[in-house]
């Protein structure tokens, strides 16, 4: 079970930061941990991911160098940090997790298990 907080409204050019908080048998070694966002009439978008077995990271081009995603294993617990968010970051934001795997990727078809959502709107 996934569950997102952290959500809101924030100005251009502030910070937000979200939060993802896993059950036990999802974060474990060896899996995927991702954020998606999914603005109305759009697809669902990969926005960052984590390799929980080294820490890779992986981060879709429109949020590279504004957004980083990292985790606290003792916690169980994902994080997006939003620096200077755009108009165009407002989204629903989830958090997905695999099953064990090597690799990450941004298809969500590939991440089973997801939480309810967080809105954020920047403004």
């Amino acid at each position: 079970q996934l569950v997102e907080s952290g959500g809101g409204s924030v100005q251009a050019g502030g910070s937000l930061r979200l939060s993802c908080v896993a059950s036990g048998y999802v974060y474990s070694s060896s899996v995927c941990m991702g954020w998606f966002r999914q603005a109305p009439g759009k697809e669902r978008e990969g926005v960052a991911a984590i390799y929980t077995g080294g820490g890779a990271t992986y981060y879709a081009d429109s949020v590279k160098g504004r957004f980083t995603i990292s985790q606290d294993n003792a916690k169980n617990t994902l994080y997006l940090q939003m620096n200077s968010p755009k108009p165009e970051d407002t989204a629903m934001y989830y958090c997905a997790g695999t099953r064990a795997r090597w690799l990450c990727n941004f298809a969500p078809t590939e991440y089973n298990y997801w939480g309810q959502g967080t809105q954020v709107t920047v403004s």
